[in-house]
């Protein structure tokens, strides 16, 4: 366990400079939705690190290759959708507005904040990463498909709400087909289910259970913070989503409810 406090520590170390640096980038763009993009190669960050310390280790060099394709993936199609924004996400422009001693409360509510769930949702890796290797097993299996299930569901989710975007769409239509159809966000669900097939990897090493730390922190994240609360607030507002909403599973995908007209 020894071991394991020290990779958490310099871990931790390495991600407050990682978000260091970014909080510098922002201020010199004016721009906190920066930290958006910092998110997923961040975690990133925090496998390969885990990596290093722990040296050749097969299942771990599988998690971090899985990791880092997740989470380039990720910031890549933020900072798309950055790019395309003129000015500053809304949120982050009314913390702009709202927040006295900005500068530091943006540091530590904003970045060292978002450090320190990066290496939460991050801590399996960092848990494997203690411990000496074994040889991969039929759990290896069963997690790598998870996984892979999530995969498909966040990127065909965004590509086919990308497209949609791009159809112009007339003002107050909703997206309701494809996986659209039996989910309000499987681009969440898929983000989910990544982690806890991550954690499924964990399991194989001694104390892997504590690892569960990560798919529940970032399945809670989604669900009641930052993910689908912030969305729905502003999507209500809108009758044809409240209709959808009525007939469409939040999350976990599932056949629209039959007692509403599709």
């Amino acid at each position: 366990m020894e071991t394991l406090l020290t990779h958490l520590t310099i871990t931790l170390a390495v991600i407050v400079a990682y978000v260091t640096l970014w909080f510098v980038l922002a201020i010199a763009a004016k721009r906190n939705d920066l930290a958006d993009i910092a998110w997923g190669i961040g975690i990133a960050v925090v496998g390969g690190t885990a990596l290093t310390l722990a040296g050749s280790d097969p299942r771990l060099t599988l998690m971090m290759l899985l990791v880092t394709i997740w989470g380039f993936r990720l910031s890549y199609h933020i900072l798309n959708r950055v790019r395309s924004h003129k000015g500053e996400d809304y949120r982050y422009a009314a913390w702009r507005r709202e927040w006295k001693h900005f500068y530091l409360r943006s540091y530590g509510q904003v970045f060292l904040l978002q450090g320190f769930l990066m290496v939460v949702v991050g801590y399996s890796l960092v848990h494997v990463s203690a411990f000496a290797p074994t040889p991969l097993t039929w759990l290896d299996a069963v997690a790598l498909l998870v996984w892979l299930v999530g995969f498909v569901f966040e990127v065909v989710g965004d590509r086919q709400l990308k497209r949609f975007i791009a159809s112009k769409p007339e003002k107050g239509a909703v997206l309701d087909t494809g996986l659209w159809r039996y989910s309000r966000h499987p681009n969440y669900f898929g983000e989910v289910t990544q982690w806890w097939g991550i954690w499924l990897f964990a399991l194989s090493t001694p104390y892997g259970w504590v690892a569960i730390l990560s798919p529940l922190v970032i399945t809670f994240l989604i669900l009641k913070v930052s993910g689908v609360p912030m969305l729905e607030n502003k999507l209500m507002q809108n009758p044809a989503y409240r209709e959808y909403a009525q007939r469409t599973s939040v999350l976990v995908p599932l056949l629209p409810r039959q007692n509403h007209r599709e």
